[in-house]
C-alpha cells in the first residue's frame, strides 16, 4: 500500500507512534502501537476511529476509567497452563490486581450499557469469574505474602517458628548479657552471620564461650559465635522454615491447577486490558493535539477544514510559540492534483506533508487535528517522493532516485492512490527535468489518481493552467515585509520570489543585476505578474475582510435594534391589557357601588337628609377610586439607568437578583464592574438601578456589616462525604463564594476517597471557578487525595 516503505518515518508517522507509545501503562499496549498500519476498509476504520472518540469522551467527560494497574496476564496465564507448573507469590499477585482491574473496567461499562457502544465491542460479552479472585484472596493478603492460615499446616509451622524463634531469642539473650557481665564480648551488639544470629567476643575469649564460629571481624579481633545453647534451637527454626517452603509450595502448585481450567478466559482478560491500554493512549494522544473524528467519504476525495501538521502544533504548544497556520485544501474529482508553488521555506513542503501524514493517521485509525467539518476518503495505495534518497550501494544518483520512483507511479497508481511528490522535476538540469516531469504529470493525470504536488518549475504551473483535473496552488507570501504567511491559496501559481529574498538577505545590488540581465525577459515578465498579482489579490483579500466585519456589525446593530422593538412593543401590549383590566375593575365596583347607593336611597324612601347622606358617599368613593386610579397610571415604572447618569462610586442595585454594590469601572460596551462586598461581577447596564440618598446609606451599611460578620464567623472547611454529587457542588459553591466575598486565601474540601468519582466532579468544577487558582491534595499523613486544599485568588 505505501511506496517506498520509508514515506512513513519521512511524513513523521514513525514519530507520531513513539509518541502514542510513550501514553501505553503496558508492554502489550506498546508493541499494539508499534503494529499500527493504515487500513484500506472503511468500516473497520470508522471502528477504531469511534473507539478512540468515545474514550476521548471519557476522558474529558465522564468518571475516570479504573486503570490502577494493568499487568500482563498472558505471561503468567501461559506459565499455569504447563501442568505441574505453580505461580510464585507476586506472579499471583499480580494477576489478582490485574484482574479486579479488569473487573472493575467490565463493571464500568456494565453500568453505561449503550453509551459506548463501540467501546463495547472489545469485551465479546466477557464475563466476571469471581472464583478466580475468590481463590487467590484465600491465599493470599492484602500484601501479596501468603497468609499464614492459608492451610491448617501452615497455620501450625507458622506459630512453632514463632515459637522457636521466641525461645532461641530468649536463650541468646542470657548468654549474651553472662558475657558481658564477664567482659568477654566486643562493644557492639547482636548480629546476623551466615542467616544466624552471632554474639560479638573478643578473640581471647572466644574459647570461653561454647559454640559455633560463624565468622571474624576483618581485623581478627572479634569472633562471631553462635552459641550451643542455640545452636540445636536455631536448627530447629530451619528446619520448620524448611517444612514451611514446602508447604507454600504445595499450596500454590494447588493453587495454580485451580487456575489452569480458566487460562483462555485468562487469555480474553489479557486481551481486553491490551486493547484498552491502546485505544486509551490513542485518546490520550488525541486530547494533546486536539483531534476530532472526521467525515468519512466513500470516494477517494480529501475536503481538509482547518487541518494542522499534529507534530508543529505540538512543538508551538511545547515551546508557547504562535499557534500554527491551519491548512484548507480540497481535492476531489475536478481537482484531483494540487499543484503547489510559491517561495522557498514559505511552507510549501509541510502543506503536502500535512496532507499525507493526516491521511496516514485517519486510515490508521487516528484521530486528526482539523475541523469537524473536515471530511475524508479512503486511498488503496500512498505513494511519496520526499527528499534526497541517492545510494551508493544501489548506484543511485539524487535524479536517478527520483526517477525510479516516477516509474513505480506511472505503472502502478491508480484513481485510488494518493501521490506526493515534493519539488517535482529537481535533481537535473532544469531545460530537461522540466519536460520530463511535465510528461509525468500528465500521465499521473490521464490514471486519474489524486495528489499534492510542489515545484518551482514555470512549464509546470503553466500546463496545470489548461490540463483538467490539475490546480494550482500558491503558498501566501508578504511582498512588502518579505515573510511568509503560510497560507494556502488555490486557483493560481505563485511566485519564487527570488530576487525579493535575495535582496533582503542583502546579496550585492551589482549580482542582482547581473542575475536579471541573464534570465530570459518573457520569464522575467512572468515572475513581475505573479508578484503584482499577489499583491492585488493581498489588497482585496484586506478589503473583503474589512467589508465582511462591517457587515456583521451592522447585521449584530440589526439585530439588537429589532431585539429592542419587539421588546418595547411587547411592553406597550402589556401596559394596555393591564390598564383595560383595571378600568374593567374600577367600572364593576362603580356599578356595585351605584346600585347600592340607589338600594339604600329606596330603603330611605326619599328622606332629604338621609339621601343627601347617601350621596355624599358615593361621592367619597367615586373619588377615591379616580385617586387611585391616577396614582397607578401616574407611578413612574422603574427604569433602567441611562449610561450618562453613571459614574464610577456610584451604588446601584442588580434588578433580577436584588444585590448592591459600588461600580468599579465602566467598561467602552455596555458593562459595569460592581464591587459585591470583596466579589467583583460584570453586570450589563440595563440590567441595574442607581441607589440614590437613604437607600445608598443603608446599602453601604449593609455591605459594611457583612464583611465584619463574615469574617468572624467563616469556617474554611466543607465536608461532604457521602453527599450526592449535586448537593455537594452546591455547599461547595456556597462557601467558596463567600469565602470569595471576605477575601479568604483557602477553602479545605472533605470529600473522602473512595472510588474517586466525588473527587474527580469537585475538581472539575474547582476548574472552572474563576477565583481559584490552583489546588492540591491535602499532606498523605493528614488524609492525602481524600481531602482537596484550594487556593483563592
Amino acid at each position: 500500500m505505501i511506496y517506498p516503505q520509508n514515506v512513513t518515518d519521512k511524513l513523521g508517522f514513525t514519530d507520531i507512534r513513539n509518541l502514542i507509545k510513550e501514553k501505553c501503562l503496558s508492554e502489550a499496549g506498546k508493541l499494539m502501537v508499534e503494529k499500527i498500519q493504515p487500513q484500506v476498509k472503511i468500516d473497520q476504520i470508522d471502528r477504531f476511529l469511534r473507539q478512540t472518540q468515545e474514550f476521548k469522551n471519557i476522558l474529558q467527560h465522564d468518571a475516570p476509567l479504573p486503570v490502577d494497574h494493568i499487568y500482563p496476564i498472558k505471561p503468567l496465564a501461559e506459565k499455569a497452563k504447563i501442568e505441574g507448573s505453580f505461580l510464585f507469590e507476586e506472579e499471583l499477585y499480580k494477576m489478582l490486581l490485574s484482574l479486579r482491574t479488569v473487573y472493575a473496567i467490565i463493571r464500568y461499562f456494565n453500568e453505561r450499557e449503550g453509551q459506548y457502544a463501540h467501546l463495547e465491542l472489545l469485551f465479546e460479552h466477557l464475563p466476571i469469574e469471581k472464583s478466580i479472585v475468590r481463590s487467590i484472596e484465600m491465599v493470599l493478603d492484602d500484601r501479596g505474602k501468603m497468609k499464614d492460615n492459608a492451610s491448617r499446616l501452615l497455620l501450625d509451622l507458622s506459630q512453632q517458628i514463632l515459637k522457636s524463634e521466641q525461645e532461641a531469642r530468649k536463650r541468646l539473650d542470657t548468654v549474651f548479657k553472662q558475657a558481658q557481665s564477664n567482659g568477654w564480648t566486643a562493644d557492639s551488639g547482636l548480629t546476623i552471620r551466615d542467616g544466624r544470629l552471632c554474639i560479638p567476643i573478643l578473640a581471647e575469649n572466644k574459647r570461653k564461650v561454647k559454640g559455633l564460629i560463624h565468622d571474624e571481624s576483618a581485623t581478627g579481633q572479634t569472633a562471631y559465635i553462635e552459641p550451643e545453647e542455640v545452636f540445636h534451637l536455631n536448627n530447629k527454626v530451619r528446619d520448620l522454615e524448611f517444612e514451611r517452603r514446602r508447604e507454600v509450595i504445595r499450596i500454590l502448585t494447588d493453587l495454580t491447577s485451580e487456575l489452569r481450567p480458566h487460562v483462555p478466559l485468562l487469555m480474553s482478560y489479557h486481551g481486553l486490558l491490551t486493547k484498552l491500554d491502546f485505544v486509551r493512549a490513542k485518546a490520550l494522544f488525541a486530547i494533546d493535539i486536539d483531534a476530532v473524528m472526521p467525515l468519512l467519504s466513500k470516494g477517494a476525495d480529501i475536503n481538509l477544514v482547518n487541518a494542522r501538521h499534529p507534530l508543529l502544533f505540538l512543538n508551538a504548544k511545547k515551546d508557547n510559540q504562535h499557534p500554527v497556520v491551519p491548512l484548507n485544501i480540497k481535492i476531489d474529482g475536478t481537482d484531483r492534483i494540487i499543484l503547489v508553488s510559491g517561495p522557498n521555506a514559505g511552507g510549501k513542503s509541510v502543506c503536502m506533508k500535512t496532507v499525507g501524514l493526516l491521511q496516514l493517521m485517519l486510515q490508521s485509525g487516528l484521530l486528526i487535528p482539523a475541523d469537524e467539518t473536515t471530511s475524508i476518503g479512503i486511498f488503496k495505495q500512498i505513494f511519496a517522493d520526499i527528499g534526497d534518497d541517492q545510494s551508493i550501494e544501489s548506484d543511485l544518483s539524487t535524479y536517478s532516485a527520483h526517477l525510479s520512483k516516477m516509474k513505480h507511479f506511472a505503472t502502478f497508481a491508480n484513481v485510488r492512490t494518493l501521490v506526493l511528490i515534493d519539488e517535482f522535476g529537481t535533481g537535473t538540469d532544469p531545460q530537461f527535468g522540466g519536460p520530463i516531469a511535465e510528461a509525468v504529470l500528465e500521465q499521473l493525470n490521464k490514471k486519474g489518481v489524486r495528489g499534492v504536488i510542489t515545484t518551482h518549475y514555470s512549464n509546470l504551473k503553466l500546463f496545470a493552467s489548461h490540463a483538467e483535473g490539475l490546480e494550482n496552488a500558491s503558498m501566501l507570501f508578504d511582498n512588502q515585509q518579505m515573510k511568509p504567511l503560510y497560507i494556502l491559496q488555490t486557483g493560481k501559481p505563485g511566485s519564487s520570489y527570488a530576487f525579493e529574498i535575495a535582496q533582503k538577505i542583502g546579496l550585492p545590488k551589482e549580482i542582482l543585476q547581473s542575475a536579471k540581465q541573464k534570465i530570459g525577459v518573457q520569464q522575467k515578465k512572468v515572475d513581475t505578474l505573479l508578484v503584482d498579482l499577489e499583491r492585488d489579490k493581498q489588497e482585496i483579500y484586506d478589503t473583503k475582510k474589512a467589508v465582511n466585519r462591517r457587515e456583521k456589525e451592522l447585521e449584530e446593530l440589526k439585530a439588537k435594534y429589532e431585539s429592542l422593538q419587539a421588546y418595547m412593543e411587547e411592553n406597550k401590549k402589556e401596559i394596555i391589557r393591564k390598564a383595560k383590566e383595571e378600568a374593567k375593575s374600577i367600572l364593576k365596583d362603580a356599578n356595585k357601588l351605584v346600585e347600592n347607593t340607589i338600594s339604600e336611597i329606596k330603603s330611605a324612601q326619599a328622606e332629604k337628609d338621609k339621601t343627601k347622606q347617601i350621596r355624599s358617599k358615593l361621592n367619597q368613593e367615586l373619588d377615591k377610586h379616580a385617586s387611585d386610579l391616577i396614582q397607578k397610571v401616574s407611578k413612574p415604572k422603574p427604569v433602567n439607568v441611562e449610561n450618562s447618569e453613571l459614574q464610577i462610586g456610584d451604588w446601584v442595585r442588580i434588578d433580577d437578583s436584588g444585590s448592591e454594590g459600588e461600580i468599579l469601572e465602566i467598561t467602552k460596551g455596555s458593562s459595569l464592574i460592581i464591587a459585591l462586598g470583596e466579589l467583583r461581577t460584570v453586570v450589563k447596564k440595563n440590567r441595574i438601578t442607581k441607589l440614590r440618598g437613604k437607600e445608598k446609606s443603608k446599602a453601604i451599611k449593609r455591605q459594611s456589616n457583612l464583611s465584619t460578620d463574615s469574617v468572624a464567623d467563616f469556617q474554611p472547611e466543607v465536608d461532604v462525604r457521602g453527599m450526592r454529587t449535586e448537593d455537594a457542588l452546591h455547599k461547595i459553591e456556597l462557601v467558596l463564594d463567600r469565602a470569595v466575598m471576605i477575601g479568604y486565601p483557602t477553602l479545605k474540601i472533605v470529600h473522602g476517597k473512595g472510588d474517586g468519582i466525588l473527587r474527580k466532579f469537585i475538581r472539575d468544577y474547582l476548574r472552572k471557578y474563576t477565583h481559584v487558582n490552583r489546588f492540591e491534595d491535602e499532606h498523605a499523613d493528614r488524609g492525602g487525595d481524600g481531602i482537596t486544599y484550594a487556593y483563592i485568588n
